[in-house]
């Protein structure tokens, strides 16, 4: 139906009753302002023009009770758009459109409003998987950690895109290299930095994999390492969603879809390589999304088909979760995302 807010005692765990406070179509990814109260949310229709067009709407966050009220929306220019990342400037918004396999920029006014794009940069090719990568489907922007590459890893193309962002034109520009590679068929989906920047890791949905990149100034991405998010002897299906970093550094966490499950993994400080903790069932059947809490005390897994939110205790020793017995029921979550209360 749209975006709901629960409140959340980080010490505790607790989730108060989801209460929705936005309608929107499909609001399959949000975003925060870096300084403003505004929330932004794709709605990941599958035309580039028309009523069901692609687009992006601008919300103003109550910074006393949490509700929103949208300020306004404009078209992407492509369809299906998944994920959108807001620049650390806080002046340009970014999204990428799974169905046409493009990323838009739209710039935003000094109110956080969102203005027409400004850039839509078309990917080419496809792999080998003829049902999922017959084309390239841009799935994710995420921004380097100083803000000068934006990342978008395809999943129709195994590759991670990587391009810089002119300012003053509101326009993308290939980095050098202007991309990295996954093993063929494994479709990068989404990435996520070390707390150091040293390393980025990749969940890969085909193959049910992550992959990990290490990052210097010299080779921005140089993959070391590929390891499986499932058991030994797993023969069911299965496609991989998300995947965070602990704020430690010290775990990395992924979300199996058919395994249903959030798998852990433990990180080498001096290779960032992973070994593996275990795997925990996600309280519900296909965790799209899930979240780390502020703190990394929790781990909130929202998973799609049963229309819960469940939470979890992170062990801050070993990496490994436990229920707390903690859940509330919201119609298919998809996206889960954090904001401090400011009275």
């Amino acid at each position: 139906r749209g975006i709901y807010t629960c409140e959340m005692d980080t010490a505790r765990g607790t989730l108060s009753a989801p209460k929705l406070v936005a309608e929107a179509r499909n609001p399959s990814f949000l975003a925060l302002h870096p300084t403003l109260p505004r929330l932004y949310a794709v709605s990941e229709l599958w035309q580039t023009d028309g009523p069901d067009r692609g687009a992006v709407t601008a919300f103003a966050i109550d910074d006393a009770s949490g509700g929103l009220r949208e300020l306004n929306q404009e078209a992407v220019g492509g369809a299906g758009p998944c994920h959108l990342a807001v620049s650390p400037g806080g002046r340009f918004l970014v999204t990428a459109n799974y169905g046409s396999g493009s990323v838009s920029v739209l710039p935003l006014d000094e109110n956080g409003r969102l203005r027409p794009r400004s850039c839509v940069v078309q990917h080419e090719g496809s792999g080998p998987n003829q049902s999922r990568q017959e084309g390239p489907h841009a799935h994710q922007t995420l921004f380097s950690p100083g803000g000068e590459i934006l990342l978008v890893p395809d999943l129709g193309i195994d590759q991670i895109l990587l391009y810089r962002l002119d300012e003053t034109a509101g326009r993308l520009f290939p980095w050098n290299p202007p991309a990295a590679a996954v093993p063929p068929g494994s479709g990068p989906r989404h990435c996520a930095y070390h707390p150091s920047a040293k390393f980025l890791y990749v969940v890969n949905e085909l193959a049910s994999t992550v992959s990990v990149f290490e990052c210097t100034d010299e080779v921005p991405l140089r993959l070391t390492q590929t390891i499986s998010t499932l058991p030994p002897g797993f023969e069911g299906r299965n496609t991989t969603a998300e995947i965070e970093v602990h704020p430690s550094g010290r775990f990395v966490y992924a979300s199996n879809r058919g395994h249903d499950s959030i798998a852990a993994f433990a990180v080498d400080s001096a290779t960032g390589k992973l070994s593996e903790i275990g795997r925990f069932p996600s309280g519900g059947r296909v965790p799209r999304n899930f979240a780390l809490a502020p703190g990394g005390r929790f781990l909130l897994a929202a998973n799609q088909d049963t229309n819960n939110v469940v939470v979890f205790a992170v062990d801050q020793e070993s990496g490994r979760l436990q229920p707390t017995g903690v859940s509330v029921q919201v119609g298919a979550p998809v996206c889960i995302v954090f904001r401090p209360m400011r009275q």
